[in-house]
């Protein structure tokens, strides 16, 4: 059996870590009948490959819920693999934030959570996150800032400014205004990154703090909520990823390997995974119960978790990603070329009436 996960320790360190245990024949976390040998595809093409393209290949995937809407054909349902009262149990984990719903879509259940994340505050050691967005810029008076607008970066940042309603004149105007703002007083190199890059550059001290980007627990910053407007609670896009099963290798086989996959399903998203083996080796789990842990050797869960339980899930129609790179490079490049905030939203709004 093939798996195909994401090119950082986050994304594959526990995958590989359960293989490992297959493989040595005693896995304390539950036997299979057959391992899981997993690839790896760089965050880029996790954010923006076609699904349906890579059901092709592999039978088990580590996905983002944005790309779902257009590769329901490829997947196999989860009510396929689980009788109701299994996927009733399986609701009942209680997930961090939205993540079991975000990869709800045309009444059935697609995938189920394994990593649970948001759009975060981030900074240095020594440095405290900023609380609000009026906060950002008095903060970067005295510190050095970064933006996060690399790949979708940008325009999902606006997303958060906009709490999810990004296509409103008023809040959009404000977003791209207050963009402009900071993107001005942030590093120049930096601030084109994704959030790894950005992340690696604050943990090589090149920045001081970035207000918003994709929190990862293996990092030694210290994180806290995303910055609020005075009187709202904080505005983030959710991320995390959820495995998905591929329809066309399932039938080919003749559904040979449907217990294997349940029993990999089961097993990536129990208890026993999710809260110890994850977290030993560097994952981000997906269940709640770790966010909310009193000892779980790091502050980050229970800093941000408000905001994880707060953020907006995207749209997950045929298309969206193209249209959210398009969308995210028209904003990055109308805010390098300081052009006013109306005519970029201006430009946006008729990206999105024509898609």
């Amino acid at each position: 059996m093939r798996g195909l996960t994401w090119d950082h320790p986050r994304g594959y360190a526990p995958l590989d870590e359960l293989t490992r245990l297959d493989h040595a024949g005693a896995n304390p976390y539950g036997a299979v009948p057959e391992p899981i040998e997993w690839d790896r595809q760089p965050l880029a093409g996790f954010e923006s490959e076609p699904i349906a393209r890579l059901c092709e290949t592999y039978d088990v995937l580590v996905i983002d819920h944005p790309g779902l809407g257009a590769a329901l054909d490829a997947l196999v349902p989860m009510e396929e693999l689980f009788e109701p009262a299994e996927l009733a149990g399986l609701a009942g984990l209680r997930f961090a934030g939205r993540s079991y719903e975000s990869y709800r879509l045309d009444g059935r259940q697609w995938a189920l959570p394994l990593d649970a994340a948001a759009q975060v505050a981030a900074a240095r050691p020594g440095v405290r996150p900023p609380r609000t967005w009026p906060e950002v810029a008095g903060l970067a008076a005295g510190a050095r800032m970064a933006l996060c607008l690399g790949g979708p970066h940008a325009f999902l940042m606006f997303c958060a400014l906009c709490g999810g309603d990004f296509l409103d004149e008023q809040s959009g105007e404000r977003a791209l205004e207050l963009m402009a703002e900071l993107l001005a007083l942030s590093d120049p190199e930096v601030s084109p990154l994704n959030p790894v890059g950005v992340l690696d550059a604050m943990t090589a001290g090149q920045v001081d703090f970035c207000p918003l980007l994709y929190g990862y627990v293996t990092y030694p910053l210290t994180f806290g909520d995303a910055p609020a407007w005075p009187g709202r609670p904080p505005g983030s896009v959710l991320g995390g990823t959820g495995l998905v099963v591929s329809r066309r290798r399932l039938d080919a086989d003749r559904g040979s390997n449907r217990d294997a996959i349940r029993a990999h399903l089961l097993r990536l998203v129990s208890e026993p995974v999710q809260a110890e083996l994850f977290p030993s080796v560097g994952g981000q789990p997906a269940a709640r119960s770790v966010w909310t842990a009193e000892k779980t050797g790091t502050s980050f869960y229970r800093d941000t978790l408000a905001t994880v339980e707060a953020a907006w899930i995207r749209p997950r129609f045929p298309g969206y990603i193209a249209l959210q790179e398009r969308s995210s490079a028209l904003i990055r490049d109308g805010l390098l070329a300081r052009a006013p905030a109306r005519d970029l939203l201006k430009n946006l709004h008729e990206e999105w009436r024509t898609r």
